[in-house]
């Protein structure tokens, strides 16, 4: 069996579900032959260096503008009627994305961004691509953007995102709810002990795990400098991702409490696995991996749109405290730190992970077959 899982580079949180994905596919039946591809490297390099790079340039600088296109994009009307001409800007962008599918001929295909199931419409509509598309929601809320005919199986992180389809007019046969896929290696995390041994935090005061996403975006160096200012006991992780010159920055700095400040980090599971909370953005898969290991967020300075989802869906149900500004950080760390609240909200967050999720999504898509 041919499987393609098609993803796009906007953020690290789509290439990070798409790898989940071939990981548990792999898993489940080694005998198969499984493509990762990411859509922008079929596309003109001047292209994929706005899409990837200035989406995180745009979001990063222009958070209002985001938040704005982001709502006046967020209407399925809209969407479904310039659904052609979307499909048309997608093959001609992305024409040798479709030779290669052509080439492929993939018996599945499975879509960790939007894009995939959109430039591949038309095949489908023609009947030149009969492979199953599988598309994976990577967000709490569904944005209209990832309405596409060509879909026959949406896969999504909670009973409302489902609810939010169908409200959309997705037919609810058409919707599984699996979670979002994160590494298999979240759903066997260390004990919380074992972890701070690996990492040499045993003797350190609860600890705080400081994230950015894997392109370091957000304020990062501003939440370490407001920790200083907080009066509990306390220890830091900061993982500043890919983005090497913030690194430095937060690197230089002299903290009052004890900071660790890394890099990229390809062991995320024991670093969440060590700490007590999570102060980020709530990014999807950021959001699903605390959750699989069952530690509790701080959110901090949600972008409108859907981090702004992420973050409504989290508090409501008790899995996370904030959203709080930067100035706001050292007294919501005073009042978090050491208290029944924190505990009560690291259960609930055990309770609402989906360590298996890719594994399920694979064994829906399954479901073609």
């Amino acid at each position: 069996m041919k499987v393609l899982v098609a993803t796009v580079t906007a953020g690290a949180g789509h290439v990070q579900a798409a790898r989940a994905l071939e990981e548990a596919w792999r898993r489940l039946r080694p005998d198969d032959s499984v493509e990762n591809i990411d859509v922008l490297k079929y596309t003109p390099e001047l292209y994929e260096k706005l899409y990837s790079r200035g989406y995180v340039k745009f979001v990063d600088t222009a958070p209002d503008l985001y938040a704005l296109a982001f709502r006046k994009t967020d209407d399925p009307e809209k969407v479904r009627r310039f659904s052609p001409l979307r499909r048309l800007a997608g093959r001609l962008t992305a024409a040798p994305f479709v030779d290669k599918v052509r080439e492929l001929d993939p018996d599945l295909i499975l879509a960790t961004h939007f894009m995939p199931p959109e430039i591949l419409g038309r095949s489908k509509e023609k009947g030149r691509l009969r492979a199953p598309i599988v598309s994976v929601v990577t967000d709490f809320e569904a944005h209209a953007l990832w309405l596409e005919d060509s879909v026959d199986l949406y896969c999504v992180a909670f009973p409302h995102t489902r609810d939010m389809l169908v409200s959309r007019g997705v037919a609810k046969d058409a919707v599984e709810v699996t979670g979002i896929p994160v590494a298999a290696k979240f759903a066997k995390p260390p004990s919380k002990a074992e972890a701070k041994i690996r990492l040499g935090l045993a003797s350190k005061p609860p600890v705080l795990l400081v994230l950015g996403g894997g392109f370091g975006m957000g304020p990062l160096e501003r939440i370490a400098a407001a920790l200083d200012r907080v009066s509990k006991p306390l220890s830091a992780v900061v993982v500043c991702g890919k983005n090497e010159e913030l690194r430095g920055v937060v690197a230089a700095r002299r903290f009052k409490h004890p900071t660790t400040v890394l890099g990229f980090a390809d062991n995320m599971h024991e670093l969440m696995a060590a700490c007590d909370l999570v102060v980020t953005k709530p990014g999807g898969l950021t959001s699903s991996e605390a959750l699989a290991v069952g530690r509790p967020l701080l959110i901090v300075n949600p972008l409108p749109g859907q981090e702004e989802a992420n973050s409504e869906f989290l508090l409501e149900r008790g899995a996370a405290a904030g959203p709080v500004r930067l100035e706001d950080i050292p007294a919501e760390l005073d009042r978090l730190l050491g208290s029944k609240k924190l505990d009560a909200m690291a259960a609930t967050a055990r309770a609402l992970g989906r360590p298996d999720a890719a594994k399920r999504v694979c064994e829906f898509a399954l479901g073609f077959f």
